[in-house]
């Protein structure tokens, strides 16, 4: 089997990323999983494109260096991808010693084999700035479609590629003036003389690699219309130096040395192991093996490359014929992957203009980094451009996330835990269920093979779908007692095709999949290009086999649904663009933000007020959908007004008549036209069904205004009111069936308050 070399369009490092952009990072991360989870010889490389005019001029908005902005925007990504858990090999900077050299090299060997001309054109030039303008300090309207700010290389509206001469009503980006048009140097790559071999290449590479329809449709056009020289120069500071006289103070192009990346951040990685003292890498191996040592006794390299439709000519023509000049049989592109684009609710996602859901804000909304994944891989716009709605974000999520994975997976160990023990029932196998599971997983794997992740990733709820039927029609829950043998074989099997979907999930739910393998006592094989095997873990191999599995632990909660009040407030919320959010105040602390108190009994003891509190009365929120008005007896002598979001999770009969434990002294706050004095004490669970339920917290016992304490602590004066910081400063949890702070439990009138349900977990 061949190797695989994988990589992702480097993100441009001026701004921060945002789900548009996370597509191909994420795509190549699911593609490298299953590729080491099938046993391939894989590295995935990937790495911040830094250099550019784009650079320089988000420099100078920012009051800095190119190279501060750098390191301070490499940075962030570096954290978002981590976030995301995006498992690269290596992620590293295109501003690195490693391209410098590659890139030079490479301008020596066309320039060798005379496929670099010099040209004297015409560029605008800045008399106020006193320096030509490279073309992104260049907008206009643009000449093919009209759009007033088009850059000077490309309309963001058509995607024409331009050159800043072309555009119309040209104003420079620093000083807005406009400029003039005068003469000056540059050097090109001679396309046209290396077209020929493009064309063979292209031709050949694109059937055995199965390009995308839109990559071979774009690179067809590019060759049929002809190729023209193109510019490698640019009159910039912040870039690689030409190594040529007379060219001092000018720099390559970015995209002339943006794509030689991924060969310099590869060699980056043999700088650093070697630095480290670890295992011995040769960068050639996979890049020139011809040329290496260890990569002639190595099998041959694939290359996949994972790209937006925008940059598709830049890797299908360009950059081959970079490599096809230079007279080095370097690695080439092998199978394209390329997505359309993602749009954001009415319009384009877009870093520019600061418009859609960053890297930054998936954080903020305490979604969980899979819940991401997951709507990016069953909605991919692989074939034609998508729009991200916060509706269907929620709809999906809630549905197929949540609904149907989640489902048959919490119904199915929780079964295994409440009725056998947490040991799973020896049992047959039932072939007429794993003969449909096997058939959905042999697509699944032959879609896998070529990258077809949407549809691989849509043959998996197809899977659960087979386990939820086949768990609702066996009816376990009645079986157990009437057909016990019929009840054991349904959940025996059901485990294994929940071990199956956790294989098959993996790359692209890893710490979903990882956390319910975790209660079988498993975990996925999944060694990078310089790891161990893991003895006991899980990989593709393992896909089918009934065997390993003994017993099961009480599983948790991992995905929580969302409701339409907070998918509403995130759509307001990151309405506009980054801009106006920052201006108008918009961005609020998540709860996740909220900075936890280092001492958190003191805290709670000089901060927060709970008491027990009767529910008296309770009616819907005639503006609000799933809130409950509740009426409390607080032991004051006065009626207490709060909402609870729980309409439609319990109902208003159940919650009449409790001794509740109430948040008293939090400030009110007025929730869809009434104002909330205070709020209740819940903890989440799901039931035997798989179902999401909420457990609210009681002290039968005590009377209404009772006073709660933690174990060993006694009554202090608390404030009359604290904000929301103040009381999410604290973790309210449950352990070991109690409410507790830093596992100290909390009593009300002397008793520990504890919960039926709910046996560990966080309190909210």
């Amino acid at each position: 089997m061949n190797r695989r070399l994988i990589t992702s369009a480097l993100p441009y490092v001026n701004n921060i990323p945002h789900l548009g952009n996370l597509i191909q990072m994420l795509s190549a991360d699911v593609f490298a999983r299953f590729c080491r989870s099938r046993g391939y010889d894989t590295l995935y490389v990937c790495g911040t494109d830094e250099y550019g005019t784009a650079t320089e001029t988000r420099a100078l908005e920012e009051n800095k260096t190119p190279r501060e902005l750098c390191d301070y925007y490499f940075a962030e990504h570096d954290k978002i991808y981590k976030w995301f858990n995006i498992n690269f090999d290596i992620f590293g900077r295109t501003s690195n010693e490693e391209c410098t050299e590659i890139t030079q090299q490479l301008f020596r060997d066309l320039e060798k084999n005379g496929y670099i001309t010099e040209h004297i054109n015409k560029q605008l030039f800045c008399p106020k700035c006193n320096r030509f303008l490279a073309d992104r300090y260049v907008l206009g309207v643009c000449p093919k479609c009209g759009f007033e700010d088009a850059r000077g290389d490309q309309c963001d509206k058509c995607g024409s590629l331009l050159d800043p001469i072309e555009l119309k009503k040209p104003r420079c980006v620093t000083c807005g003036s406009e400029p003039e048009i005068r003469e000056t140097r540059h050097l090109y790559i001679n396309l046209p003389a290396v077209s020929e071999k493009l064309n063979e290449w292209m031709t050949e590479t694109s059937i055995k690699g199965q390009w995308s329809e839109n990559a071979i449709n774009i690179t067809k056009a590019w060759i049929r219309d002809g190729l023209n020289e193109r510019a490698i120069t640019r009159d910039l500071k912040w870039g690689i130096p030409v190594p040529r006289e007379g060219y001092e103070n000018k720099v390559f192009y970015v995209w002339f040395n943006a794509p030689i990346g991924y060969m310099s951040i590869t060699k980056q990685l043999e700088d650093e192991l070697k630095v480290q003292g670890k295992v011995s890498f040769d960068w050639k191996s996979w890049w020139l093996p011809e040329e290496s040592d260890e990569g002639k006794q190595k099998p041959p390299v694939d290359l996949f490359q994972f790209i937006g439709k925008d940059n598709i000519p830049f890797h299908t023509v360009i950059f081959p014929c970079t490599l096809l000049g230079s007279g080095h049989n370097w690695t080439k592109l092998f199978h394209m992957s390329s997505s359309e684009y993602l749009n954001y609710e009415s319009g384009k996602f877009s870093k520019s203009h600061g418009v859609g859901v960053f890297g930054t804000d998936a954080i903020e909304t305490g979604i969980k980094a899979d819940a991401w994944r997951f709507y990016i891989f069953y909605n991919r716009p692989e074939k034609q451009d998508y729009q991200f709605t916060w509706k269907e974000f929620r709809e999906k999520y809630n549905s197929e996330l949540i609904g149907n994975l989640g489902n048959l997976v919490n119904r199915t160990l929780l079964f295994v835990t409440k009725y056998y023990d947490g040991k799973i029932p020896e049992s047959n196998i039932d072939e007429s269920l794993w003969q449909e599971v096997r058939f959905h997983e042999n697509k699944i794997t032959e879609y896998l093979e070529w990258a077809n992740l949407k549809d691989a990733f849509r043959e998996i709820f197809a899977i659960s779908d087979i386990g939820n039927k086949a768990f609702q029609s066996g009816e376990p829950w009645k079986t157990r007692v009437n057909d016990v043998e019929k009840a054991q074989k349904l959940i025996y099997n059901l485990c294994y095709l929940i071990k199956d979907l956790m294989i098959l999930c993996h790359p692209y739910l890893p710490q979903f999949s990882e956390k319910i393998l975790s209660y079988f006592g498993k975990q996925i094989d999944e060694p990078k290009f310089n790891e161990e095997h893991s003895v006991d873990g899980l990989n593709w191999a393992a896909l089918g086999k009934l065997e390993g599995l003994s017993t099961v632990l009480p599983p948790e909660v991992f995905f929580t649904p969302l409701d339409q009040k907070t998918a509403d407030a995130f759509r307001e919320k990151y309405s506009g663009n980054q801009k106006e959010r920052q201006k108008n105040g918009k961005k609020e602390k998540s709860k996740n933000q909220v900075k936890l108190a280092s001492d958190q009994i003191a805290h709670f003891n000089s901060k927060i007020d709970l008491c027990v509190a009767k529910i008296v009365k309770v009616e819907n929120n005639p503006e609000g959908e799933k809130l409950f008005v509740e009426t409390l007896d607080d032991g004051s002598g006065k009626s207490r007004v709060i909402q609870s979001g729980l309409r439609g999770i319990i109902s208003a009969e159940e919650l009449v008549g409790k001794h509740i434990i109430l948040a008293s002294n939090l400030a009110p706050r007025k929730m869809r036209g009434i104002e909330s004095h205070g709020m209740l004490l819940a903890a989440d669970y799901t039931d035997s069904e798989g179902k999401a339920k909420v457990e609210v917290l009681e002290a039968p016992w005590a009377a209404p205004g009772t006073k709660i304490t933690l174990e060993g602590s006694s009554l202090c004066e608390k404030p009359q009111e604290i904000s929301a910081d103040d009381f999410f400063a604290v973790e309210f949890k449950v352990f070991e069936g109690k409410a507790t702070v830093s596992k100290t439990p909390l009593l009300a009138d002397g008793k520990p308050i504890t919960l039926t349900h709910v046996k560990t977990g966080e309190i909210h």
